[in-house]
């Protein structure tokens, strides 16, 4: 019993230790990810681009491709999440807020992140807990991040946590070295749609010149790129771009099922424990995959429109994270009873 007890101890400090080492190399994977996108704009538009037809259309398409690229990986990187103990956020009024929203504002009718949507929908307050770690008295979807050692709004995960997929570490080359949460969770899974557009344009055009870079051809490299940072940048591409597919492919399926990483995780415990007593589990933040869309990027009838998915706009979220839109008839999740909602990890 001792000897396990010490085990379990150790790997207790060991998941400590790393989770500091992580937080103190963060800012180092942020500037990895950020020369790595820009060596591979570099070959791209010095290397693919000149090759490409109709340049009319193609040019602009790359540009606006590239611009809400970087844009939304700075977003990311530099939006605040959302703390609990923040305080109430202030809409901005510069040059990538949406104009709807600076109108709203001018007009006195938009102070705030407050809850903002359609009357049709069921916006309930949101239950709060004390916080075991911080002592923070926080709203339920909030959950306590190790790393940063805060309570965040509608957390999703902290990055670079680096998960894998397959072996390969995928926030180590999203790297944004902070959390993601209530409001800049639509950044970050724009930047991972346009990251795999653009790998897959870098793939596809790129595929005819990597016989000239390696020598299979006969045509001379006339670039200034040089063929071995060509290669790898196409390989990187290549491996990325699969990888970053199936990443937010299940972050938009949790999306659609209203529920974040944390909470996909939770709910299936959830559905484990109401089918133990012959009841069914309902989610009650799920309100259909097309209200569930709506909701996480803000878009609709009376909200914004589809073209703040193209442009690289901000815009608030639809809540200020202590009110959420629930199904209509449920104040809580279904077929869980009060007192087994999960909370974070423990240390002992």
């Amino acid at each position: 019993m001792f000897c396990a007890r010490l085990v379990f101890r150790s790997f207790r400090y060991v998941e400590k230790l790393g989770e500091r080492l992580v937080g103190a190399v963060g800012p180092y994977f942020v500037g990895t990810a950020a020369v790595l996108i820009s060596v591979g704009a570099v070959c791209f538009f010095e290397v693919i681009w000149p090759t490409l037809p109709y340049p009319w259309l193609t040019t602009p398409l790359c540009l606006l491709i590239a611009f809400n690229l970087y844009a939304h990986y700075y977003f990311v990187c530099t939006v605040p999440p959302g703390f609990v103990e923040d305080p109430p956020r202030e809409i901005g009024t510069g040059f990538f807020w949406s104009l709807q929203t600076q109108e709203r504002k001018q007009g006195g009718g938009l102070r705030d992140f407050g809850v903002r949507w359609s009357e049709n929908l069921n916006i309930t307050p949101a239950s709060t807990s004390k916080c075991r770690k911080c002592g923070q008295n926080r709203p339920e979807r909030s959950h306590h991040c190790k790393i940063c050692d805060h309570c965040v709004l509608k957390f999703d995960h902290h990055c670079p946590v680096r998960p894998s997929i397959w072996g390969i570490n995928i926030d180590e080359h999203l790297g944004i070295n902070q959390c993601v949460g209530l409001h800049n969770e639509r950044h970050f899974v724009l930047f991972m749609i346009y990251l795999f557009v653009s790998t897959v344009f870098f793939v596809y055009n790129g595929f005819p010149l990597l016989g000239d870079a390696l020598g299979f051809t006969d045509k001379s490299w006339d670039h200034y790129t040089h063929e071995i940072v060509f290669i790898t940048e196409f390989a990187l591409a290549s491996v990325l771009g699969f990888a970053v597919l199936i990443m937010f492919g299940w972050h938009l399926w949790s999306i659609a099922q209203g529920e974040t990483s944390v909470e996909a995780q939770d709910n299936d415990q959830y559905r484990k424990i109401a089918k133990s007593r012959g009841q069914e589990f309902v989610n009650s933040y799920d309100l259909g995959i097309k209200q569930n869309l709506a909701l996480f990027f803000n878009i609709g009838e009376g909200r914004y429109p589809w073209y703040t998915l193209v442009f690289p706009f901000r815009i608030p979220p639809y809540t200020d994270g202590y009110h959420w839109a629930r199904r209509q008839g449920h104040l809580s999740h279904g077929g869980i009873q009060e007192g087994e909602e999960l909370t974070d990890t423990e240390d002992d």
